[in-house]
C-alpha cells in the first residue's frame, strides 16, 4: 500500500480532520498523482452532511482535481512521470456496456466508479477523494491537462465545467442560437463562459439585478431578472436553450415559458423530484432534459476547447487546512464562484499546517 495524508470525515460531527490515508499499490494501468488543487463542490457538502448514515464507511471528499503524475504502472503508455493531469468525478466503469462503448462512461449501466464514496471494481474498497496529497487512478480516467490552463482554476472544469459542457454541446449551442443560464454560481458562471465561447447569444437569468455587472463581465449579452414579472413576460419564448443551474428546489414553469418553440430546458442544478405542467411543454413543443458529468471523449474535448479559448473557473484558492471553512462558506453561498483547495500544505508537519 502507498501512504499519504488527506482530510477525512472522522465522526458524526461532519468535521474533516487531517488523517493518514492508504492508497492501493499501482496496478499495471494505474497512475499515482500528486494532487495539487482540488475544487470544492456542492456534492462534497451533501456527502459530508449525509455522513451520519454511512456507518463506518470512510469519507474523503473531492472529485475535481489537478496534479502531476509521480509514478506509473508498467502498462501505462498515455502518461509519464511529471505530466500534469486532471481527474474528475469518475475513475472507472465497466467498459463493456452500450454507454461505455459510446464514450459515455458517466452513464455506465453498472454505474461508474465514483472518485469518492464509490466501490473499487477490483478489491471492493471504498474510493477516497481528492482532498488528499496523492490519488491512485486508472490511467484512462486521468486527462492530460492542456498547457496554458492554470491548474488551480482548471480543477473545477472536471466537474462543474463538464456538467454544463455536455448539454450545451449536445443541444447545439453556437452561432445563431440563443442561450440563457439560470443561476450564476459555480455551474452557471462556467455555462455562461462556454456558451459565449461557442458563439451563442447568451443571457443570464437571476433573481437580482445586482448580477448584471458580473453577467456582462463573463460575456453575457443581457440579464433577465426572474423576480420582475414584466421582464419575464418580455422574455417569453425567447431562448433556444435554457441551462438551469439553480441548486434549490424551484418551479420549472417560469423557465419553460422562456424556452422558444422546439427549444429545451436543461435542468442541472437541483437533482430532486420536480413537477411539470404538461401544458408548459405542450405549448411550443418544448423539451425538458438533464445531464450529469461527462464521458472521457467529451471531457477531453471540453478541456481542449477551454485551452483554445482561455476558459477556466473564477476561483478563490485556500490552503487545504481551511477545508471546513470552505465547506461552511459553500453552505452559506458565500462563494464567487468556486473555492479550490491548495493541497501543498499537506507536505508540512501537522503542527505547521495553517488553519486560518
Amino acid at each position: 500500500m502507498r501512504s499519504t495524508v488527506g482530510w477525512q470525515v472522522a465522526d458524526s460531527s461532519s468535521t474533516l480532520r487531517r488523517t493518514p490515508l492508504e492508497r492501493r499499490d499501482l496496478r499495471p494501468d494505474d497512475l499515482a498523482v500528486r494532487v495539487d488543487y482540488c475544487g470544492v463542490c456542492h456534492t462534497d457538502v451533501h456527502a459530508v452532511g449525509a455522513r451520519s448514515g454511512e456507518g463506518d464507511r470512510p469519507l474523503v471528499p473531492g472529485h475535481e482535481f489537478t496534479g502531476v503524475v509521480t509514478a506509473t504502472g508498467h502498462a501505462v503508455t498515455r502518461c509519464a512521470v511529471g505530466d500534469p493531469v486532471a481527474v474528475g468525478n469518475i475513475v472507472d466503469s465497466c467498459g463493456e456496456c452500450a454507454m461505455c462503448r459510446a464514450g459515455q462512461e458517466n452513464f455506465c449501466h453498472t454505474f461508474p466508479t465514483l472518485t469518492y464514496g464509490g466501490t473499487d471494481r477490483h478489491d471492493g474498497s471504498t474510493t477516497l477523494g481528492g482532498y488528499s496529497r496523492e490519488y491512485v487512478v486508472r490511467d484512462r480516467f486521468a486527462h492530460p491537462l492542456p498547457a496554458g490552463l492554470d491548474p488551480a482554476a482548471a480543477a473545477p472544469l472536471l466537474c462543474a465545467g463538464i456538467t454544463v459542457w455536455e448539454p450545451l454541446h449536445a443541444l447545439g449551442a453556437g452561432p445563431g442560437t440563443r442561450v440563457a443560464v439560470a443561476g450564476l454560481g459555480g455551474l452557471g458562471h462556467l455555462a455562461v463562459k462556454l456558451a459565449v465561447a461557442l458563439g451563442a447569444e447568451t443571457s443570464v437569468i437571476s433573481r437580482s439585478p445586482d448580477k448584471a455587472g458580473d453577467a456582462h463581465r463573463l460575456g453575457a449579452h443581457g440579464l433577465v431578472v426572474s423576480s420582475d414579472p414584466e421582464q419575464m413576460a418580455d422574455a417569453r419564448d425567447r431562448f433556444d436553450i435554457v441551462i438551469d443551474t439553480i441548486s434549490a428546489p424551484h418551479d420549472l414553469g417560469p423557465y419553460l415559458r422562456l424556452v422558444a418553440m422546439d427549444g429545451t430546458l436543461s435542468h442541472l442544478g437541483h437533482l430532486g423530484p420536480v413537477t411539470v405542467e404538461t401544458l408548459d411543454l405542450l405549448v411550443g413543443r418544448k423539451k425538458l432534459s438533464s445531464a450529469g458529468s461527462g464521458g472521457r471523449p467529451a471531457t477531453a474535448a471540453m478541456l481542449d476547447f477551454c485551452a483554445r479559448h482561455g476558459i477556466t473557473a473564477d476561483v478563490e484558492v485556500l490552503p487545504s487546512a481551511q477545508v471546513n471553512e470552505a465547506l461552511d462558506r459553500l453552505r452559506r453561498n458565500d462563494v464567487r464562484y468556486r473555492l479550490v483547495l491548495d493541497l501543498s500544505d499537506l507536505d508540512l508537519p501537522e503542527s505547521g499546517v495553517r488553519t486560518g
